[in-house]
């Protein structure tokens, strides 16, 4: 506890400190006769200026006419708040800077534009800066109508790559405002860290509304409370004002202004609008800056949901989250779970499966995580086993003893998600394994966890090893870097016969991976398509915008059209979903990506 106390205190920055000189006036007020402390008329600070149609706005401005109010405390993500559209790139030479008002002075070449955004190039690996093409709007919509939970592991890395891609601003959008979606979706996929990448890619002076709202869900989501310093004034300003009134007073409680964060606290108590609950996680951040006037306990009997306030503020100041409400969360939340560092390692195990079934966590990660946990003291039983198992499995003497290591590993959960993400884990294992190993006639298993950690190469090693129509083969034929011999209607007809998914759903998901490929030629795909009673061509709204983004050759559309295909379950996909999003990631270079897609449909139906 006492390091969470002094990691939280230390980690004051000076956006914080700017934004604590900027609190509003009233948190400023003398209660003692006119003469005494500062003199009467000592000019008010006043809000730093914000983006929006003025050069200055003035402290009480408020969202456009028509906007949807923006979400309370309380509030989980979703919401679509309206932004202004002012000049971002105004610059603010030759403003005023009211007495006690911190202003930084940068030169123009060290602020950052808003005409690109993104940590990731193509030189680090992201996508090219036309990636999303030149419809800001259009690209804004999709991802805001686009659910994070997604069916599939390789669609989400991928759509993460291209979210976090340094990107050209199309002219009909606000950089800050696509940022602010950007970010959002990132959210809702439980990608806490690259949501926090795009935020801090926008100067906090040039933040639109719209971006200053999902910048607050943003350092909620990583458990820092001293990331939402720097938008205070404008949340005041443009947000929940009770909710941004909260954020001030741990701001000043982490300046050391015990006086305006107590003043703060209460105002926002006596409106009556937050519960009272929330108001005291605020107290309890307060007492871990030492500014806090009074000793914070924190009872969860009567809360029957967990919001992003509450998990960030509770994870800030390592307070237990009981098991129930862990039970109930939003999904996204265990991805932000996991890659909280501060969060109890047992609670960040048992999110783990989930969060690498989803992408969230790579093969490395996630079991740099289990040994991490497993060398506490006292691990629980069940996770000691799960190590030893992997010990086992990348390390015993004998191929037989690894593979049999493995198997008992991908047996062990019942659970779909956590099958997978037993595959995940022993991909690097598996990898390894010599080709002279006896795995038995078809060793699914073996190739799939091999595809999961993206051992494509390694995997091909096994094909003199398969039988034609085999699940193995089906892997094989839709995943290895180059076309397999004999890929005929009647080869995907054998594979149909051993098929024991529901309504053939498996068949038809290599039929389409097959031809969305190009690895079997037009009539034969006719011919197992009326075999399996499957319309690949299908027509919809949907599948017209893929193909149309992938003439275009646009990799990130595509991207991001392909994961609004994928949403849920991979039961709730259509076949034809799966032939669309691998044709279109082929045709604008992704191919290996569409392949591994491709391969996890079977492994995971």
């Amino acid at each position: 506890m006492k390091k969470s106390i002094l990691s939280l205190t230390l980690g004051l920055s000076g956006a914080a400190i700017a934004a604590v000189l900027v609190l509003p006036a009233l948190a400023q007020e003398s209660l003692l006769p006119e003469g005494f402390g500062n003199p009467a008329e000592t000019p008010a600070p006043r809000p730093s200026p914000t983006p929006s149609p003025t050069a200055t706005p003035a402290p009480t401005a408020t969202p456009k006419a028509g906007s949807p109010p923006p979400p309370p405390v309380t509030a989980t993500l979703g919401s679509s708040a309206a932004s202004d559209t002012g000049d971002a790139e105004e610059g603010e030479e030759g403003e005023e800077v009211a007495p006690g008002t911190l202003k930084y002075d940068l030169p123009p070449g060290a602020r950052r534009l808003l005409t690109r955004i993104g940590p990731l190039t193509p030189e680090t690996g992201g996508l090219g800066p036309d990636a999303f093409g030149v419809r800001g709007q259009y690209a804004a919509a999709i991802m805001r109508n686009t659910r994070g939970e997604l069916a599939s592991r390789w669609g989400q890395i991928l759509l993460r790559r291209s979210l976090v891609s340094a990107i050209d601003t199309p002219e009909t959008i606000n950089g800050a405002d696509l940022a602010a979606e950007r970010a959002a979706l990132l959210l809702r996929m439980g990608e806490s860290i690259s949501a926090r990448w795009i935020v801090q890619s926008v100067d906090y002076d040039r933040a639109s509304p719209r971006l200053v709202s999902v910048a607050q869900q943003t350092y909620l989501a990583n458990a820092d409370p001293a990331g939402l310093c720097a938008y205070v004034p404008a949340g005041l300003a443009h947000g929940d004002e009770q909710a941004w009134r909260l954020a001030s007073a741990i701001c000043a409680g982490l300046s050391g202004e015990a006086g305006p964060a107590g003043w703060a606290i209460g105002r926002v108590r006596s409106s009556g609008k937050i519960s009272n609950f929330d108001i005291l996680l605020a107290e309890r951040v307060l007492g871990a800056t030492g500014a806090g006037r009074r000793s914070t306990t924190i009872e969860w009997d009567k809360v029957d949901r967990l919001t992003s306030w509450r998990f960030g503020m509770a994870t800030a100041t390592a307070v237990p989250i009981p098991e129930p409400l862990r039970a109930s969360e939003p999904y996204y939340m265990r991805g932000w779970t996991v890659l909280a560092p501060m969060t109890d390692m047992t609670q960040r195990i048992a999110a783990a499966p989930d969060a690498a079934a989803r992408g969230v966590l790579s093969s490395e990660a996630y079991v740099s995580l289990l040994s991490a946990a497993a060398g506490q003291e006292e691990p629980a039983e069940a996770l000691t086993a799960q190590t030893d198992a992997l010990r086992d499995a990348f390390g015993a003497a004998s191929g037989v003893e690894r593979y049999t290591a493995m198997q008992g590993l991908w047996g062990a959960d019942a659970n779909t998600p956590g099958r997978y993400a037993a595959m995940i884990a022993t991909a690097r294992a598996a990898a390894a394994l010599p080709v002279s190993t006896e795995v038995g006639d078809d060793p699914w298993q073996l190739v799939g966890s091999m595809f999961a950690g993206g051992y494509d190469r390694n995997a091909i090693d096994w094909v003199p090893t398969i039988s034609v129509g085999s699940r193995t083969w089906g892997l094989l034929a839709v995943g290895s870097p180059r076309p397999l011999n004999g890929t005929n209607a009647s080869a995907i007809g054998n594979f149909a016969g051993g098929d024991d998914s529901a309504g053939s759903l498996r068949s038809k998901f290599l039929l389409a991976g097959l031809a969305g490929l190009g690895r079997i030629d037009a009539s034969a795909a006719a011919s197992a398509a009326s075999d399996l009673d499957v319309d690949l061509g299908k027509q919809t709204r949907w599948s017209r915008a893929i193909m149309a983004a992938a003439e275009r050759r646009e990799p990130g559309m595509v991207a991001l059209l392909a994961a609004a295909g994928m949403q849920g379950d991979w039961s709730k996909v259509p076949p034809y979903h799966l032939y669309y999003i691998v044709r279109s990631l082929r045709e604008v270079g992704l191919g290996s990506e569409a392949r591994m897609i491709a391969a996890e449909a079977l492994v995971r139906v």
